[in-house]
């Protein structure tokens, strides 16, 4: 199966895991989806992901990270998730243009001509990019 936004479908996959209370989630191996799974355990949003060989294309395993709840209610620590850049809308920032997610309790995952990562480490640098997605 062809999938014409992959960030998006990766940002779907995990926004109905978690709400559907999944430990674990599987999805199709690329690139860039490693990376921003990357940035997300980096950050803690999500505990681990591994690589699983198979044919014709690779698989992601994602376990997912929760917070305790009231009584038996596990709470996701994945609040939101929202796509910015999409395939007919793209959105660039400058470097003195990154977003700041929720007073900087949330993350804004841009790709740049450094590789993937986030506004906080780009803005470090000096060097703006696509904004790929917010995740609080």
């Amino acid at each position: 199966m062809v999938i014409s936004d992959p960030i998006g479908d990766l940002l779907t996959r995990l926004r109905n895991a978690q709400k559907a209370n999944h430990d674990a989630l599987e999805l199709p191996d690329s690139k860039i989806k490693r990376e921003v799974l990357r940035i997300l355990q980096a950050e803690g949003f999500i505990k681990s992901y591994e690589v699983i060989p198979d044919a014709p294309q690779n698989r992601i395993k994602v376990t997912l990270r929760y917070g305790q709840g009231q009584g038996q209610r596990r709470e996701p620590v994945i609040t939101g998730l929202k796509r910015i850049s999409k395939p007919g809308l793209r959105v660039y920032a400058s470097a003195t243009e990154l977003p700041v997610v929720l007073r900087g309790l949330g993350v804004a995952i841009l790709t740049t001509s450094r590789g993937v990562m986030t506004a906080k480490q780009a803005r470090r640098i000096g060097i703006g990019g696509e904004v790929l997605a917010y995740i609080y």
